[in-house]
């Protein structure tokens, strides 16, 4: 009868610990990355008539609804020259903050219950429910791609409703929303093709590559726009090229028989026939855009995006560091710093337009969303392919910029009171608040969020951008956060916020961040497919839509999806280190790509600094990354399957969307 004591002692005992782990997690652990911060903010506080509201408290909680005395804090003004305690400083995590003390703060009136968010999203994702999201992904790519090489190719895009394709649109050149993006170049069989070898679909990518150098010319009456032709074409020329000359192969064998680096001598023509675009400019910023035969056209604008003037250096430096040529390089990085140079002297921001010829802001709005997005991007990622100190430089004193001007909310992502964190467009010259809205773009920023090791206002900003779509089942082009409301109706099948959810995830691998992924699918699914293919969504309320799938579907959308529930895809297995276009072309990061003989020639004249005006040169501690510090960078195993954000955070941005 031992035996049977023994057993019984054992089960007691087990019993006994799930007692004393749900006394101490159940209460509402973080799954947040916490952190600390000694300065006060002077944000705006919601009050209730007995003292401070919680987060959780309702209307007063929701913007543009009564109930504190002047508001939700995203709309209180930032004052210049007021006090450092009214910004919030660049974060540095201190020591101690991430011990087991801190999981169980609680805010009161939780209740010791899994509450429903507790129930959807916390625990364990099955590993069958994952090998079904995966499957799903992968056949939304195969009936996209495949309905558009039948019904489409070798025009640029899939018209997925009509089943036809969709080239330029010669009759009316002023039409941008199509000529800034098709060349009449077979454009998404170019863009699928690295996303062909991520799915470990060997026959198809071999046979995508050989039709792309067999068909595809850039000899082409095409006016094209630099940045949509440099992110789009020529990235993923460059990333096929190095999928294909890789010795170890990760994905299967992709090499292609008797090929001569045919895909980097196509890069390196249509590179040469973007140049034009960086000459007879007073600043060295880029014309947007080019003909592909006949160079700048006689009418060019000299009003450019500062995104499009300066997120090319990324796909420009691969293509100089592969040929040994610092042309391409050369020009891209000499208009990034002209872009840096022309920021504000107050506040460290850029604008969203500028005039190329005499460097005036034309737009003064800075914010995250269109614009400016894969600006800030592109200083960061440049940095890990090439290692130049100067980028990493730039990027540091940007993110900055943002985190005193445009973030508004609580200090912290997951603890405290107050408005969710939420960043603003403000203006480059003052900080103060120009519009309430913010556009589907920015939610890309988490994901570049987790690149420097700032999770925890990842997971904030993520989080509102989930409810969003949880609101609409998409994401609108534009969302009034004070309304509550979309300013601007579509969504065109955009793939950011999935791409923030699949490195969320690869950050805390908290299965939440699958459920997202799932929402996101099924979403698609129900609302946007279509006889042959996926739609954009043309109202996001009434789930019209119109007849037009862009590339960026399969190269991004796609992709990030099936890496998402793909967890033994060589991408995480390989042990090769891997980085993502803004156009989520996969690029290997080697030592490869940081020798550069050129380095001097990209020094600024007279020895002038690129970060500060004054020739400072960081010393070496400040060449960290910002938060990059090791103490939060593992997520232990007894919170891996809390909710990333406290139930009480998570349903405050559900009432500030309308969602509850």
């Amino acid at each position: 009868m031992q035996w049977r004591a023994l057993v019984l002692g054992l089960v007691l005992l087990r019993l006994g610990l799930h007692g004393v782990l749900w006394l101490v997690f159940g209460l509402g652990p973080s799954m947040g990355f916490y952190q600390r911060f000694p300065l006060s903010f002077g944000f705006q506080r919601l009050r209730g008539p007995d003292g401070p509201a919680s987060p959780a408290s309702g209307p007063a909680g929701r913007p543009g609804t009564p109930g504190g005395p002047s508001g939700p804090s995203w709309l209180q003004p930032q004052v210049p020259g007021a006090a450092a305690g009214r910004r919030r400083a660049p974060r540095r995590p201190e020591p101690d903050v991430c011990g087991p003390g801190h999981w169980g703060y609680v805010l009161g009136g939780r209740g010791r219950g899994r509450d429903e968010y507790e129930k959807r999203y916390s625990g364990a994702f099955p590993p069958q429910l994952r090998a079904q999201m995966r499957d799903l992904a992968r056949g939304m790519f195969v009936f996209g791609y495949d309905n558009y090489m039948a019904h489409a190719f070798p025009e640029d895009e899939l018209n997925p409703i009509h089943c036809r394709g969709r080239g330029p649109d010669r009759g009316d050149p002023s039409n941008l929303n199509i000529n800034d993006v098709l060349g009449n170049y077979s454009l998404t069989l170019v863009d699928a093709l690295d996303t062909l070898a991520i799915m470990g679909n060997s026959s198809e990518f071999q046979k995508a590559v050989k039709l792309v150098i067999n068909t595809v010319s850039f000899d082409k009456d095409s006016t094209v726009q630099v940045f949509e032709a440099t992110i789009r074409v020529l990235g993923s020329l460059l990333s096929a090229h190095r999928i294909i000359t890789d010795s170890k192969q990760p994905f299967g064998d992709m090499t292609i028989k008797d090929y001569d680096n045919e895909l980097l001598h196509m890069a390196h023509d249509l590179a040469v026939r973007l140049l034009p675009a960086f000459e007879n400019t007073k600043t060295g910023i880029p014309y947007p855009r080019v003909n592909l035969k006949t160079g700048v056209p006689p009418d060019s604008n000299n009003e450019t995006c500062t995104a499009g003037a300066g997120s090319l250096l990324v796909e420009f430096g691969i293509l100089s560091r592969l040929l040994g040529d610092s042309t391409f390089e050369w020009v891209a990085r000499r208009a990034v710093k002209a872009l840096w140079n022309l920021r504000s002297n107050d506040t460290g921001l850029l604008g969203n337009v500028v005039n190329i010829q005499t460097g005036h802001w034309v737009g003064k709005q800075s914010g995250l969303g269109a614009g400016l997005d894969s600006f800030y991007e592109y200083l960061l990622k440049s940095y890990i392919l090439f290692g130049e100190k100067e980028d990493l430089e730039m990027f540091n004193a940007a993110y900055k910029s943002i985190q005193n001007y445009l973030r508004r909310g609580r200090e912290a992502c997951n603890e405290g009171e107050g408005d969710p964190p939420l960043y603003v467009n403000v203006n480059m010259f003052s900080g103060q608040l120009m519009n309430t809205w913010i556009d589907s773009l920015q939610a890309f920023f988490p994901g570049l969020q987790v690149l420097i090791g700032d999770v925890e206002d990842a997971i904030c900003l993520h989080a509102f951008y989930y409810a969003i779509w949880k609101r609409y089942g998409a994401l609108p082009e534009r969302y009034n956060w004070q309304l509550q409301a979309p300013d601007v109706f579509f969504y065109p099948l955009r793939p950011e916020l999935v791409e923030s959810t699949y490195l969320l995830y690869q950050a805390t691998r908290n299965p939440f961040y699958l459920h997202v992924g799932m929402d996101i699918l099924q979403s698609l699914e129900k609302h946007t497919k279509v006889k042959c293919g996926y739609a954009t969504l043309h109202h996001v309320i009434d789930k019209s839509t119109e007849d037009r799938m862009e590339s960026f579907f399969l190269s991004e959308t796609c992709k990030y999806l099936y890496l998402l529930f793909d967890e033994e895809n060589p991408v995480h297995k390989s042990g090769t280190r891997y980085m993502f276009t803004t156009e989520g072309h996969i690029i290997s990061v080697d030592e490869h790509l940081r020798e550069s003989p050129w380095k001097e020639f990209f020094s600024e004249e007279g020895g002038q600094d690129p970060v500060g005006k004054s020739g400072h040169r960081p010393r070496p501690h400040e060449l960290k990354v910002i938060n990059s510090s090791s103490n939060c960078n593992r997520v232990p195993d007894e919170r891996r399957y809390s909710l990333p954000l406290k139930s009480v955070y998570m349903r405050q941005i559900d009432q500030m969307v309308g969602l509850i």
